[in-house]
């Protein structure tokens, strides 16, 4: 494999590191050149490293982009890696000629990159902006930077994610503390509490944010120092401020330091104020010396930084709570000591050069494959479904889907039809385009293998016929695309109208294969007379779903104010005809089941907001302390949030669903079909239909439950591992009908 580098060669900081060691990385594995637009300290630094560095450096842009061609050419390069806009710009034109894929690295918000300069703003930062939306494929250095592409409207599917990394097997020898104040004219007293950033001045660095802290931690404690270490536009008006300030004692601008490590060694406490950033080397840096950081929560910072455990965090320009941090750390030495020591082991396991390394050779190997096939389909599933509706059951069907299909094809290339479709590109990295957009429907269908019927209760007309008529429009019009089809892991009905039953029939059996979550759809499929797919019982792909980790479930149940030091019984309603009743019925029997048992009722909402007002309801009619969870929570937390409780009793069918997979007793109340499908197939037990329920009957159920629910526990074992390997059933079903198209 040979790949060329493309870069300005002004860079210093984080992008410089970042290019230069993935470079110098890149070439123990395979063929890499750079090629640096501009002679200096960037190219010197490159050669000093044993890169393989040239400079290409002419008279104009048509004469640079005449030489990159040559050196294309002749070195036989498989793919082009730029950085920055004059890259970016070069390799655009290269691309035109040569057809080699072009990846970039987004090292910053490209349109806050000329701030400081508005005639560079409106030249070299709006053609960047042009060019980058006809390169191939992205490379953000943190996850906020790929959530910032896919909001502007890049496709997640050309979007990677490689986080920056730092040789940690280095040998450091940085100059000792008192030399380097010595080499600074610093006259500090040993026992001094040093706080030093080293930044770009530059206005998107947020140094005026550090000063208006500075303010506020030398008024409380006169003898501790900032060292600013770097140089940039804004130096002079950063130094009338902190002379403006009444801090010029305290506050030192030590200019360009050729040697970051001198400075970081000298810290007690390391800061970065930033206004946005990708993934800044300055924080890496500190972790080498295992420094005690505060950094603003920005681009990918706290992917490295576990606020409160590996270091602080605020939000960027609060400069009140980045002093309240810093005075902490000031009074405190054993706390930066741990916090320095959480930070070194997060960053060694995690953002080492090797890992960095290993993703980006594994990038490169995926676009080549990909360009390999390219031209024969643009996407090889498209699934269809209730997306988009913040419906948490809903969403968790598709999150499984997802998930499962990447199990089993690697870099498979998904488009979900959705009602929100930038919400859901961003949650589970796909793209998505509108439901109701039929042109752009026909057109993705033209160009993609497998439809996918999503996850659900689709085929029925119990909620409305027109939702049945969307379902079955998407399936004719991707049969009349020649697309394979798939109703995967539904619930059929009910259907009750005879013409909307003679519309399935004809439609359905034109469909390649249908699973179904239970044993009910099967009958329901056979009364139908539908009979020319293949048809197989497997299990809701929800199953294999897993929850949060406990960290994130503890900062819930603290922000709701839910003391964790309980016994909960889960409860999942929802709006229904006659709520009246069944609302009373459900508070009486709860209320009686905490006041025998002392279980808190933990009231969860599957639909936001839906959910709330029937929770309230209920609620309102009970006398026993309950819990309610009132911020939407993802999928994994909710999943996180029904493992905490002994049991749930519910009408939702995620919400049980979610209980037994992770083997909480559950206990029914039926409202559809599909609700009683599920019970029966797993074997546990219905309170009956919510029509009819009664307070004594729910209340017994509950309590038979509640007493057994250890032997039901451990009953629910094998027979949930076994759902477990049907739901995954339905993604190696798929994965067969994408292979043969």
């Amino acid at each position: 494999m040979k790949v060329l580098h493309l870069i300005g060669g002004g860079d210093i900081g984080g992008a410089k590191s970042h290019v230069l060691s993935l470079v110098r990385e890149l070439g123990k594995h395979i063929d890499v050149k750079l090629i640096s637009f501009r002679a200096g300290a960037f190219a010197d630094d490159a050669r000093k490293m044993g890169i393989d560095v040239e400079i290409v450096k002419t008279f104009t842009i048509i004469s640079d982009v005449r030489k990159v061609l040559s050196i294309v050419k002749n070195g036989g390069y498989d793919l082009i890696h730029a950085h920055g806009a004059k890259a970016n710009l070069i390799a655009f034109w290269v691309k035109k000629f040569v057809h080699l894929p072009v990846v970039t690295t987004v090292h910053s918000d490209y349109r806050l990159d000329y701030l400081q300069n508005i005639l560079k703003m409106f030249s070299f930062g709006l053609i960047n902006t042009v060019a980058l939306r006809f390169l191939d494929y992205y490379i953000a250095v943190s996850n906020n930077f790929k959530k910032m592409l896919i909001k502007r409207r890049f496709s997640p599917l050309d979007i990677f994610t490689v986080y920056n990394g730092i040789n940690f097997h280095q040998e450091i020898t940085p100059l000792p503390k008192e030399d380097f104040l010595k080499k600074y004219n610093l006259n500090f007293a040993k026992d001094d509490v040093i706080i030093g950033i080293l930044a770009r001045l530059d206005p998107v660095k947020g140094l005026d944010t550090l000063l208006k802290a500075a303010h506020i931690v030398v008024r409380k404690n006169p003898t501790v120092r900032f060292l600013i270490g770097g140089d940039g536009p804004q130096k002079k008006n950063l130094e009338k401020k902190a002379e403006s300030l009444g801090i010029s004692k305290n506050v030192f601008f030590l200019g360009f330091v050729d040697k970051p490590f001198d400075l970081i060694n000298c810290l007690d406490i390391n800061t970065l104020t930033s206004l946005s950033e990708s993934f800044p080397y300055a924080i890496l840096e500190g972790s080498l010396f295992k420094k005690a950081t505060v950094s603003s929560n920005v681009g990918g910072i706290s992917d490295l930084i576990e606020d409160g455990k590996s270091g602080f965090l605020f939000k960027p320009g609060d400069h009140i709570s980045l002093a309240d941090l810093i005075s902490t750390l000031v009074d405190n030495p054993s706390l930066r000591g741990e916090l320095g020591e959480n930070l070194y082991k997060k960053a060694s396991t995690y953002f080492s050069l090797e890992n960095m390394c290993r993703t980006q050779l594994g990038i490169y190997k995926t676009i080549l494959e990909r360009e390999s096939k390219k031209g024969e389909y643009r996407y090889d599933a498209i699934i269809s479904g209730y997306y988009g509706f913040k419906n948490i059951g809903d969403d968790a069907m598709l999150m499984s889907i997802i998930e499962n299909l990447n199990i089993y094809k690697k870099d498979i290339r998904i488009l979900v039809l959705s009602k929100n479709p930038l919400e859901t590109s961003l949650v589970y990295n796909v793209d998505s385009i509108n439901r109701f957009n039929p042109f752009r429907i026909l057109s993705a269908m033209k160009n993609s293998k497998l439809f996918v019927n999503g996850g659900g209760s689709l085929i029925q007309d119990n909620t409305s016929t027109r939702s049945l008529i969307y379902y079955l429009s998407m399936i004719w019009l991707a049969k009349m695309r020649g697309m394979k089809v798939m109703i995967y892991a539904n619930g059929i009905g009910p259907l009750k109208k005879e013409r909307n039953k003679k519309l399935t029939r004809k439609i359905v059996n034109r469909v390649d294969v249908i699973t179904l979550r239970e044993d009910l759809s099967y009958n329901e499929l056979k009364k139908l007379k539908i009979d020319r797919p293949k048809i197989k019982v497997t299990a809701d792909p929800a199953l294999t779903l897993k929850p949060d980790t406990p960290l994130r479930i503890e900062q819930i149940f603290m922000n709701e104010g839910i003391d964790l030091n309980q016994q909960f019984l889960g409860v999942s309603v929802r709006r229904w005809p006659g709520r009246e009743k069944f609302e009373t019925v459900i508070a009486k029997a709860v209320d009686h089941l905490s006041a025998k048992y002392g279980i808190t009722p933990l009231f969860l909402a599957m639909h936001y907001p839906e959910d709330l007002a029937i929770i309230d309801n209920i609620t309102s009619k009970m006398k026993s302390k309950f819990c309610v969870i009132r911020q939407k929570p993802t999928v994994s937390e909710m999943l996180g949030i029904i493992q905490k409780t002994q049991m749930l009793v519910g009408m939702r069918l995620h919400a049980l669903i979610f209980a037994a997979s992770l083997r909480v007793p559950i206990v029914g109340m039926v409202y559809e079909p599909k609700v009683e499908g599920f019970i029966r197939y797993i074997d546990q037990v219905s309170a009956g239909n919510i029509d009819s329920l009664e307070i004594e009957a729910l209340k017994e159920v509950l309590e038979n439950t509640w007493r057994n629910r250890d032997s039901i526990k451990k009953g629910m074992d094998e027979n949930v591992a076994v759902l477990r390997d049907k739901s995954l059933e339905n993604a190696r079903i798929a994965i067969g009908l994408i292979d043969e198209s």
